[in-house]
């Protein structure tokens, strides 16, 4: 049985999950689903097309729904989908799909978003992701499973931040960043190895001993990059680490302005199919 304060506004078309609770001063339009178990502190805000899975904690003044802050936005019934167990802290954002970018920002599963940070429209948002203290996602933008973006940061639209990469604190993220690395400064750059955080979320220590050998080829400033990942690609029995970092490598190569899903903008393509969301790293894997 969910428990709700009398002292908040719930729609009576809203559909409120089994042991839900819901505290003072909250408002939860009539498009709203919100799975079994979620907790809403107080003066949390769910309005238009939100769809939540289950076991989700919102801290008060989480603001989700409510319009796009895109020009081009014509007032559509586009949706924000959340999977489960994620934790939203205070004064978090969430803007709702707009109808020329995919109609759906979409939130994975078991991430953290700290106080301030801003999810924008048609963003897509794997499992185990974090998002530091007012950090900002601008629209379109993609992040894969396990990667970080620190404090204070700002990424670009159209912009891929890679599994299991971490960008540092006040880092101004223009271009996607690649799998596995670590990126940060001013002006940002990648600067190493996320052996931490691989090692921490299921990578084995063969597996990082192989990205951090590609990594010393692809990056080292007295090489070659475009040669070096050709000769990579062209190598035989590639390790699946090594195979996903020159992937992502070669589509921001092949995108514009360093961003590979900016090249696709014009055509309004999805680079996302909805069934990547929540996969393995295994799975992802397969699939890249």
């Amino acid at each position: 049985m969910a428990r709700i304060s009398q002292l908040s506004e719930i729609h009576p078309s809203a559909c409120i999950g089994e042991g839900v609770e819901i505290g003072p001063f909250c408002v939860v339009g009539p498009h709203v689903s919100i799975g079994a178990g979620c907790r809403l502190h107080s003066h949390v805000v769910l309005t238009g097309h939100v769809t939540m899975g289950a076991g989700n904690e919102l801290y008060p003044y989480v603001v989700m729904g409510t319009a796009p802050q895109d020009l081009k936005y014509r007032g559509g019934p586009t949706r924000v989908e959340i999977g489960d167990g994620n934790t939203f802290r205070e004064y978090v954002t969430v803007h709702p799909g707009t109808e020329a970018g995919g109609e759906i920002t979409r939130v994975g599963s078991e991430s953290l978003f700290m106080v301030g940070s801003h999810v924008a429209h048609d963003c897509l948002l794997a499992d185990h992701v974090m998002l530091g203290n007012f950090c900002q996602l601008a629209g379109h933008v993609r992040m894969e499973e396990y990667s970080v973006v620190s404090a204070l940061s700002g990424v670009h639209h159209f912009v891929t931040i890679g599994q299991y990469a971490f960008v540092g604190g006040l880092t101004a993220v223009k271009r996607d960043i690649p799998p596995f690395t670590i990126f940060y400064g001013s002006p940002g750059e990648v600067r190493g190895v996320n052996e931490v955080g691989m090692s921490r979320n299921g990578i084995t220590p063969e597996q990082i001993k192989c990205v951090k050998s590609a990594y010393r080829r692809l990056f080292s400033g007295n090489n070659d990059q475009l040669r070096q990942l050709e000769q990579l690609e062209a190598e035989p029995n590639q390790e699946r680490c090594v195979a996903i970092l020159c992937s992502a490598l070669r589509s921001s190569l092949d995108g514009k302005f360093g961003r590979h899903r900016e090249s696709l903008r014009d055509a309004g393509e999805e680079t996302w199919t909805p069934g990547r969301l929540g996969q393995t790293f295994e799975q992802a894997r397969q699939i890249s």
